[in-house]
């Protein structure tokens, strides 16, 4: 069923992330750099082109496309292959899900030209029972900037009227998928090692599994956490609160904001508030 909510207006541009070909220079190098020995995936396996496309996604055919397509990174073995370039369905992600686990599953997408992230995860099903290893459910929990300053609850989906777009639905979450420390592009799954198993624990720990990974410099996001947080826009240094998924671990200074989303006949479709969240990365 379409979900439809009021749109707070827009203040800033969002970005356009553009496809990467061609040389490589210095600085696009250090910005591709990754620790091989925390992930498995190599330049080699996907080639320098291959790999620089997956991290700095490609140029959306419609700023005004609401819809969300699967994006499968070149040389990768994702279960959403065959879909590649096709529209998100919960169909998919729930079909998944009994291939996992925990029943949870996730894939990378563009939304008109920005990296996304959708995680599904079984929230209806075991919201109501005990916490207990691999029973994922969505966790609120309060929020602090990398100084131990206290921004805000993730309750506050609940809460506030101007954050009820965000509202949990339909088992899933949209995450804008730029990495706050370096911009780069984190994967769900694409790399094997104990931060990405099919392996859950309660309460936000980097201990357990089912994590987003970023190759680049292994910072790790618990797409299960919903928190409030503060970031900084790094054209302008100005500072502004968002609510998004924790950072667990590695150099990222904070996690990355969620997208609101409807779901149309069962097609996920990208809702264009608080698209001055996205602009860390500006």
């Amino acid at each position: 069923m379409a979900r439809k909510f009021k749109l707070r207006p827009v203040g800033s541009q969002k970005e356009s992330v553009h496809e990467r070909s061609g040389a490589i220079d210095r600085r696009e190098f250090m910005r591709l750099s990754f620790n091989t020995a925390a992930g498995l995936i190599t330049t080699a396996s996907l080639g320098s082109v291959g790999f620089a496309s997956f991290l700095m996604g490609q140029e959306g055919s419609s700023s005004s496309d609401s819809s969300i397509k699967f994006y499968v990174p070149k040389g990768s073995d994702v279960w959403y292959n065959n879909m590649d370039k096709q529209p998100m369905t919960t169909q998919a992600f729930i079909d998944e899900s009994v291939n996992s686990t925990t029943g949870m599953v996730g894939a990378a997408g563009l939304w008109s030209g920005l990296p996304i992230i959708a995680t599904y995860i079984p929230h209806e099903e075991n919201k109501n029972k005990p916490l207990e290893a691999n029973s994922p459910r969505f966790q609120m929990m309060d929020g602090y900037t990398s100084g131990g300053a206290y921004v805000g609850s993730g309750y506050e989906i609940e809460e506030k009227e101007e954050f009820a777009s965000l509202n949990i639905h339909d088992n899933m979450i949209i995450v804008f998928a730029r990495c706050p420390h370096l911009c780069c592009i984190p994967g769900w799954q694409l790399v094997n090692n104990d931060y990405t198993a099919d392996s859950w624990l309660p309460g936000g720990t980097d201990s357990s599994g089912n994590k987003s990974f970023c190759i680049c410099h292994s910072s790790r996001y618990d797409h299960t956490v919903i928190e409030k947080n503060t970031a900084r826009n790094r054209s302008n240094g100005q500072e502004f609160d968002f609510i998004g998924v924790k950072k667990t671990g590695g150099p990222a200074p904070y996690g990355m904001p969620l997208i609101p989303f409807s779901v149309n006949d069962g097609t996920i479709e990208a809702l264009p508030d608080f698209m001055d969240w996205y602009t860390f990365c500006g």
